[in-house]
């Protein structure tokens, strides 16, 4: 067997991993590529792979850097097998619809300059169509069911605690050469603890393990804080009748953050006056997918459910519908909270959000999660100044503020706690899923653990097991 790494190799997007064995080409996710739009736009459209030759996808979940690039796949030949939870499927569904809407949108803008500049146009990855299709080609496949997807290749799901769906992915593959191997892909390993979903599981026997890297060099701050700081915000915007904008994931992210105003609010400490808008379409249709797959909540969550309290709704909260209703945001007045996506702020309602708060010095803007290189979120949090919004240079004013303790990732401590307890049987190991200095930090913690046979491998690298 043999495995080629062709994305989330020394970079943190575009997870796409190649298994070779038995005849048959697996791959392990497919995602899209996240930075500098031209520069992606031409990696996402470029496979390095031919699809008429794949013969299974297995998604670890459903986050667009790790399933965004599927209805491509399709369109240029794909017709196997995708295995993921009933859960990833459902979450699909609508992500991949809300690609399709967001590359149409932002190539209408490009191709206006475009045309006027007599280029040619930019066609877009993918429509719904190719959507349609892929959904058609998806096989629900449950948590420790184990599945021989084809002679010798055996899947099992396990929890990985990440997001709604999200599994670690193990492969028995029994050589037609006598040689045998279990291979276990991490996909996105979640941080313990974390609310709604159950904590990660520890699979034991692998010998070759891939495992993500996007948080190997930093400790996350309690959880304990995230409820304390929120109330400070809304302490703070509240009494400056100001904003506190929150680009946030769809999936995953957003939920977090409700269920903690949903904590506050149960204690009286959200402000009657603060208003709370969540401004994504995709939001309230991840939302809602949450709410019906609550057999994935973890005991605190299902004891509140039990108590009669939804975690996912509280008193106030609303979902914006219309683009108009969204921009309508930008003339009232607060207090409020506004989360709105993308998560990266490369895309989204939350860029008009942007540009319309990031001049005023009693705005906060919150960031929650993971800002990928070249991206806005980045150059928020580097607070680069100006910043370019929807193509116009914006003075940053407002306070940018940052909760780490948010993440749907597993810190340091989370990912030697698991590698700690899954490592017995390994015997090579790849860091995956990190910028350079992070999958030099899992590798370092790999070699730490005793697997001598520990690299972070470069795009494009070809490994291959007796």
């Amino acid at each position: 067997m043999k495995i080629t790494f062709y994305g989330a190799a020394q970079t943190t997007t575009g997870s796409m991993h190649l298994v070779e064995a038995n005849g048959k080409r697996i791959l392990l996710d497919c995602g899209l590529y996240q930075g500098h739009r031209k520069e992606a736009f031409e990696k996402n459209r470029n496979l390095p792979i031919d699809p008429k030759t794949i013969d299974y996808v297995i998604l670890s979940h459903a986050h667009i850097d790790h399933s965004g690039n599927l209805p491509q796949l399709v369109r240029q030949g794909f017709r196997g097998r995708v295995f993921a939870r009933q859960s990833t499927t459902d979450l699909c569904d609508v992500m991949l619809r809300d690609s399709c809407f967001l590359q149409k949108r932002d190539l209408d803008y490009i191709n206006k300059k475009r045309k006027k500049e007599g280029k040619h146009l930019f066609e877009p990855l993918y429509d719904e169509k190719d959507v349609d299709v892929l959904m058609q080609l998806f096989i629900p496949t449950h948590l420790h069911e184990p599945r021989e997807i084809c002679r010798g290749v055996t899947l099992e799901f396990f929890n990985a605690g990440h997001i709604l769906g999200s599994a670690l992915v193990q492969l028995d593959i029994k050589s037609d050469h006598g040689h045998n191997h279990r291979l276990l892909f991490s996909g996105d390993l979640g941080q313990p603890n974390q609310p709604i979903l159950r904590h990660y599981e520890y699979p034991s026997g692998a010998d070759i393990l891939l495992v993500e890297s996007t948080y190997a060099d930093k400790f996350h701050p309690s959880p304990d804080d995230v409820e304390l700081r929120l109330e400070k915000y809304l302490k703070y915007i509240d009494r400056h009748n100001s904003k506190l904008l929150i680009p946030a994931f769809s999936v995953g992210r957003t939920q977090q953050i409700i269920y903690y105003l949903n904590k506050l609010a149960e204690k009286k400490k959200v402000p009657r006056e603060v208003k709370v808008f969540i401004d994504s379409p995709l939001s309230q249709k991840a939302t809602q997918i949450y709410a019906n797959h609550r057999e994935v909540y973890n005991e605190e969550a299902k004891k509140m459910l039990a108590e009669g309290k939804d975690p996912l709704v509280f008193p106030g909260m609303q979902f914006v519908g219309t683009p108009e209703d969204s921009k309508a945001l930008n003339d009232m007045p607060g207090p409020m909270i506004i989360i709105a996506a993308s998560g990266m702020c490369e895309g989204g309602r939350v860029l008009h959000h942007l540009k319309n708060c990031l001049k005023d010095p009693d705005n906060i803007i919150l960031i929650v999660g993971f800002q990928a290189e070249n991206t806005l979120g980045r150059s928020i949090v580097e607070k680069k100044n100006p910043l370019r919004v929807l193509g116009e240079e914006v003075e940053l004013k407002a306070q940018v503020e940052i909760i780490n303790a948010l993440s749907a990732h597993a810190d340091r401590s989370g990912l030697m706690d698991w590698i700690s307890e899954i490592k017995d049987n390994v015997r090579h190991a790849f860091a995956v899923h990190g910028e350079p200095e992070k999958v030099a930090a899992m590798e370092q913690i790999l070699k730490d653990y005793g697997i001598k046979s520990a690299v972070a491998p470069m795009p494009g690298q070809t490994y291959k097991f007796d």
